[in-house]
């Protein structure tokens, strides 16, 4: 069994954690992420070190544990380092264009997608690949899945939208009968 929990998260330098309550709040400059713990877990910041504790011995406890330590670590990661997904467009015709603060998808459609990028990340496009580039890393991996979902890639000829990391599996087309 995996004890991810145990694991202190290390805080790099810049980057500030404040334990209030059941809230923990991740700062650094004027960008904070505020992390819930709903008392389930108990935080405590020790020499550049966040540690998590067990409430209870039952398997509930545990879960959380590691689950609190793995938002804790993204929240930190995301402040530092920051998140990026890649997302790649394949088919004639198909292209993307950032216009202010929109998403302009043009992906086989009779219309253009508008899709209006989210508060607090930020969205370039090169060629025939968009980045999707942020702090929080459910808010990163939620635009992208959105943006992919405009136009999943299809199994015969791989048009559409996929992740660059993303292998599709191709099928054979039909072929007459004799």
């Amino acid at each position: 069994m995996s004890r991810i929990g145990k694991k202190p998260i290390a805080i790099p330098s810049g980057v500030e954690v404040a334990v209030d309550g059941t809230v923990v709040t991740v700062k650094k400059g004027n960008k904070a992420i505020p992390v819930e713990t709903h008392g389930r877990v108990g935080v405590k910041v020790e020499d550049n070190n966040v540690v998590l504790d067990r409430i209870g011995e039952d398997k509930e406890s545990s879960a959380f544990w590691g689950t609190y330590r793995a938002l804790i670590n993204n929240a930190v990661t995301g402040l530092s380092e920051g998140f990026t997904k890649s997302l790649e467009i394949n088919g004639v015709g198909y292209r993307a264009a950032v216009k202010g603060k929109i998403l302009e998808l043009q992906l086989g459609y009779s219309h253009p997608i508008n899709y209006d990028i989210p508060e607090g990340l930020e969205i370039s496009v090169e060629k025939n690949i968009i980045h999707v580039k942020g702090a929080d890393k459910q808010q990163v991996g939620q635009a992208a899945a959105i943006i992919r979902g405009f136009r999943k890639p299809e199994p015969y000829k791989g048009k559409g939208v996929k992740y660059t990391d993303e292998h599709i599996v191709r099928k054979a087309g039909k072929t007459a009968k004799k």
